[in-house]
């Protein structure tokens, strides 16, 4: 015996929407689990990466702050590990020396903006003027072939994408982050990073704010050294990567 159910459009449009987002969302967890370079981009536009295909990279922000840095270098030169800085061009401007060390011993200099601006909500012009001023100071410094950028605070949209992108920038978020600006205590520090693996993006500040990074980082690294991970910087994990995005509304 046939049985036949009726369905009203109303009905019809709700399972739709149910079927089609859960689609999309089946389909953005697979491709999460097998491309190499995972992206945030705007559609069909420039892409902001957060994960790489090889290796580990350990990433610190610097906004403000004249006591944090030096012991970070401290440990990174002990260890010896490369990483990846984010830099903001203000901070710059008063700390060529340390510019000069960072370069020096082999790490990778990103700029994280010149002012501690929230890129999502401010307007395009705003951007423009602070990823430019960013970009001045560095030259000044004589900082060259920087490919990076972080937004400031984190947080960005598809107009900063295209300026960043305007500017040949290549935009980096992270995988992990530590939440060592939180300064919840160094064991908890650890504990944020431990889950990382090959391919992560590691969110560290050395900015004087983050009074327990230079604490954690020992054993951070220890842990890692102990899942056979290389220290990489971003561009060296990105080199050769194929990716996927993720649209940013």
């Amino acid at each position: 015996m046939n049985k036949f159910y009726v369905l009203n459009g109303k009905r019809v449009k709700q399972l739709t929407l149910i079927l089609v987002v859960s689609f999309f969302t089946a389909w953005f967890l697979y491709m999460e689990n097998i491309v190499q370079v995972p992206v945030f981009s705007s559609k069909d536009g420039p892409k902001a990466v957060y994960k790489g295909e090889k290796g580990i990279a350990l990433t610190f922000n610097i906004g403000w702050g004249d006591e944090k840095a030096e012991p970070i270098l401290d440990i990174l030169k002990k260890e010896k590990v490369t990483a990846t800085f984010f830099l903001a061009g203000s901070w710059a401007e008063r700390h060529p020396d340390l510019i000069a060390r960072i370069s020096k011993e082999g790490h990778e200099i990103g700029i994280l903006g010149y002012d501690y601006v929230d890129y999502s909500e401010v307007k395009e012009e705003k951007i423009n003027q602070d990823v430019s001023k960013a970009k001045t100071a560095f030259e000044k410094l004589k900082v060259e072939n920087i490919s990076l950028f972080r937004a400031p605070t984190g947080h960005f949209d598809q107009n900063a994408l295209t300026i960043t992108n305007r500017y040949k920038y290549t935009l980096v978020h992270w995988s992990i982050d530590s939440k060592d600006w939180t300064n919840p205590g160094t064991d908890q520090i650890i504990k944020n990073v431990s889950p990382a693996k090959k391919g992560d993006i590691v969110l560290l500040h050395a900015s004087d704010s983050a009074k327990q990074t230079a604490n954690a980082l020992p054993e951070v690294i220890d842990n890692l050294k102990g899942k056979n991970l290389k220290f990489v910087t971003v561009t060296e994990m990105l080199s050769n990567a194929d990716s996927s995005s993720k649209e940013v509304n």
